[in-house]
């Protein structure tokens, strides 16, 4: 779904989709074979798999819930079903912050992750309560700097969006 349509329909945070885009222009090389995981992908508003539908990508969606978008269905909503060092991009747009123990889930991406590989996280700053299934924290660039300390990868971007409805806060960073 372009953008323009997800603004006119009111589907996932349009401005959060505009960041991972924003990711993907900046970031990937449509020219290079690239598997990527989306943690935290079951579709209830929207997802940004058509941003990696290129011929030389693998999307994958996980999450803790079967249904739409979602491939790999993780038993333990700590423990992605992936081989050490399986993807080369690792994405979780919205998700951290219905994960209690979100640290845990950061050093699991990190596990599945190859060296010299990229993710992208985008949570909230700020925003009504919004329970799915729970809803337990907002981020700040110093949260984003100690998940960056905590998996032990290399920052290249940290930013808030403090315009937007939910402060969008991005972490992009590498594995060393």
């Amino acid at each position: 779904m372009s953008l323009q349509n997800c603004l006119r329909k009111k589907i996932m945070h349009p401005t959060s989709f505009q960041k991972m885009k924003n990711f993907v222009d900046k970031y990937l090389d449509v020219n290079k074979k690239l598997r990527i995981l989306d943690v935290g992908s079951y579709s209830k508003n929207g997802t940004y798999k058509e941003l990696f539908s290129k011929p030389n990508w693998r999307y994958q969606g996980c999450d803790i819930t079967a249904g739409p978008n979602v491939d790999i269905v993780m038993p333990d909503p700590y423990k992605i079903p992936a081989k050490d060092a399986t993807y080369d991009v690792v994405i979780s747009g919205q998700t951290l912050e219905h994960t209690e123990f979100f640290w845990v889930l950061m050093k699991e991406i990190a596990r599945v992750l190859k060296s010299g590989c990229l993710i992208c996280i985008i949570v909230p700053s700020k925003g009504h309560l919004h329970r799915y299934p729970v809803d337990c924290w907002r981020f700040y660039l110093d949260g984003m700097e100690a998940i960056i300390k905590w998996i032990d990868f290399i920052k290249l971007e940290t930013y808030i969006d403090v315009e937007s409805d939910w402060g969008d806060c991005v972490l992009i960073a590498k594995k060393k």
